[in-house]
């Protein structure tokens, strides 16, 4: 079987078989593998070696054993390489598409034009010359119709389209990741669990000066329609991330919790509006009213 396979096509298709099994199986993204990872560089050249090496090995013990070899063996060995299978048909192309005449008929094709000794053929183009020359006319042909008749979309319709997929696919992105939230882009949180860990994160932070209830002591009562800095969503969202009054307020606790969370515990605060505290403090700061009931009277 060896036989029948040149070394010149069985290394690269060896080496090329193990290329795509390590492109396959390593895990490198966008890139290649060998591009990501040097030591799979590393690894393939030395694969390479290994298999030019090992044709070298074989051909070497094959040399030394035809010398060892008796003349009728010696034949047979040899008689049995000639009739290996040759790729001629890769000979056979190439002589095709180069549409060279054989030496014998150049006498036919030469032209009377002699340069101190150098005299002209009379050849026709290369077909492989010819046949590209046809597919860009075909090319060019179909280009036209493509983009300049019919209006198909070009490179920049393309980039726009993918700009807006992208856009679209970054603020689908944005609702499903919590973390990415501010004060302009936060919501009402209104699902169980997401006020109940509100609630573990106040009760865990804001109840030394709010109360567990709500109700307010060093910081204000969080239970009534009054509010310092705003209420509504965005704005206690603002108010918890960073902080309150300077000089007088509440730290800014950015640095501590998550947007999720800040998200959270600003929902749980507004959802204590309305409930009666053990000792509620008088009221502080404006009373706020949302836009949308403020536009709905």
């Amino acid at each position: 079987m060896r036989n029948l396979i040149p070394s010149w096509v069985r290394v690269p298709l060896i080496f090329f078989i193990i290329f795509g099994v390590v492109e396959y199986v390593i895990d490198s993204g966008n890139k290649p593998a060998f591009v990501e990872y040097p030591a799979v560089l590393l690894f393939l050249l030395l694969v390479l070696l290994i298999l030019i090496a090992i044709e070298a090995i074989i051909g070497a013990l094959e040399n030394v054993m035809l010398h060892r070899l008796d003349e009728e063996a010696k034949a047979r060995f040899l008689a049995e390489k000639e009739s290996s299978i040759k790729f001629t048909w890769l000979s056979n192309i190439y002589k095709k598409l180069l549409g060279q005449k054989p030496m014998e008929v150049e006498s036919e094709i030469i032209l009377d034009h002699n340069y101190d000794g150098i005299k002209e053929l009379d050849n026709d183009l290369p077909p492989w010359w010819k046949y590209g020359f046809y597919i860009s006319i075909v090319f060019g042909a179909v280009y036209l119709l493509r983009y300049h008749v019919f209006q198909g979309q070009n490179q920049y319709d393309e980039l726009d389209t993918e700009l807006a997929e992208a856009k679209t696919a970054i603020e689908t992105y944005k609702k499903t990741a919590k973390d990415l939230v501010d004060a302009n882009t936060v919501t009402l949180l209104t699902d169980a669990s997401d006020l109940s860990a509100g609630k573990a994160t106040f009760e865990t932070n804001c109840v030394a000066c709010h109360m567990a209830d709500g109700g307010g002591g060093i910081g204000p009562n969080l239970t009534d329609d009054h509010w310092i800095l705003g209420g509504g969503i965005k704005n206690v969202f603002h108010t918890i991330s960073e902080g309150g009054r300077s000089g007088k307020g509440m730290i800014a606790w950015k640095a501590q919790l998550k947007p999720a969370q800040i998200a959270q515990v600003a929902s749980y605060v507004l959802s204590l509006q309305g409930t009666t505290p053990a000792n509620p403090k008088a009221p502080e700061g404006d009373v706020w009213v949302e836009e949308a009931a403020s536009e709905a009277k």
